[in-house]
């Protein structure tokens, strides 16, 4: 059985958001706002089922998939790009691999303890261990921490 994601998830740290949101062409005006905002997560999950919320007093972003299953993402509240995306289990990481118009486009999500850990990083190989969120060559580590 998969670990358990479900919870509510507060942000503690976001490395290297900025570079991340400069290659995804983000405006200036945008990106400084975005730099100030604490996000929480709240995420359900029924077994490979996922619905995960993303919350912000500025803008909000939901993502449902099942993992295995590809489906058409328009990322909507960050650049609005449309991409086909596919969340996979790699041990207990939930991996997303989106292909569309930016190259190396995906995320890592584990549990480590009481934190969440997002990490944006390149699909390419050679595959790493700790995986991250990326767009192209930049990579952005953000972590949460359960809320109370």
């Amino acid at each position: 059985m998969p670990v358990d994601y479900s919870g509510t998830w507060d942000i503690v740290s976001n490395e290297n958001f900025e570079a991340y949101m400069v290659t995804l062409d983000i405006d200036f005006a945008t990106r400084k706002l975005a730099n100030m905002l604490k996000p929480q997560k709240v995420i359900k999950q029924d077994g490979d089922s996922f619905t995960i919320h993303t919350l912000t007093t500025f803008k909000n972003y939901q993502c449902s998939f099942k993992v295995g299953e590809e489906f058409e993402e328009v990322t909507k509240g960050m650049d609005n790009r449309s991409c086909q995306t596919l969340v996979n289990w790699e041990d207990d990481k939930l991996v997303c691999v989106q292909q569309g118009e930016k190259k190396n486009r995906g995320w890592t999500h584990w549990i480590e303890g009481d934190e969440l850990h997002l990490v944006r990083l390149s699909p390419s190989p050679p595959l790493q261990k700790n995986w991250e969120l990326s767009c192209e060559d930049k990579v952005c580590k953000q972590i949460y921490k359960r809320s109370a």
